[in-house]
């Protein structure tokens, strides 16, 4: 059966397939899958293969926080994408974990920010700094947003911030964080100081030099008078 995905009411099908006890990897790439499982509080763990292209367009959609449906045999199972595995050097999913949820139960989830803005506050003369990238959020699966976007063309003045506090999210949905927690800040630009090269002590070097010639001196002295006791 070949996995296909598309949207359904709104939400991201995927089509899947199951996968048996002992099929490697390796195998599955050849065939273009990965070897995928999903499990919840209410649904058993269960293995799957799933197309690898298309899980990657969905992940871009989705991320992970928003809920998508897998339609295994027949049956749909609503999912959020948990865990996914990289190739350390391909950078290519190797393996994904998807939480089923339960639709009548809140979850908490790391959803992206998303900053608009930049430029307005690029022209103030200081430093865009993003303390946060992501927020956790509790909600309703059905309430989770695919990520919250963060205004920071109010940020003109240097110094100035956006706390958590500031941050509206969807109807349903609490941020789990410190309200007093900064998400951007507009901080003064670096001054770059050139190094200031030591002064070079004139004195100390005419006393090394006089200090080396003395020595000098004091040698042929020395050698002087060793050679006439050698004559003698």
């Amino acid at each position: 059966m070949t996995t296909a995905s598309k949207i359904s009411n709104g939400m991201l099908t995927l089509t899947v397939q199951d996968r048996k006890t002992g099929v490697g990897s390796k195998i599955l790439k050849k065939e273009g899958k990965i070897p995928a499982v999903y499990y919840g509080p209410k649904t058993k763990s269960t293995p799957i293969a799933v197309d690898i292209l298309l899980f990657e367009k969905m992940l871009q959609q989705a991320g992970e926080s928003s809920v998508v449906s897998l339609v295994h045999g027949g049956t749909h199972v609503d999912v959020l994408i948990h865990d996914v595995v990289f190739d350390a050097v391909t950078d290519e999913p190797t393996h994904a974990d998807f939480y089923a949820v339960d639709k009548d139960k809140k979850v908490s989830v790391h959803v992206p920010i998303v900053f608009t803005g930049e430029d307005i506050a690029a022209k103030s003369g200081g430093v865009l700094v993003k303390v946060l990238h992501e927020l956790e959020v509790e909600g309703l699966p059905k309430y989770l947003p695919h990520d919250i976007t963060v205004d920071v063309s109010s940020l003109t003045t240097i110094g100035g911030h956006i706390s958590i506090k500031d941050i509206s999210v969807p109807a349903g949905v609490i941020i789990k964080m410190g309200l007093g927690e900064a998400v951007a800040l507009l901080a003064a630009p670096k001054e770059e100081k050139e190094e200031e090269a030591a002064p070079i002590d004139l004195t100390a070097i005419e006393v090394e030099k006089k200090g080396k010639k003395e020595e000098e001196g004091a040698e042929g002295v020395e050698g002087g008078e060793a050679a006439k006791e050698s004559k003698s």
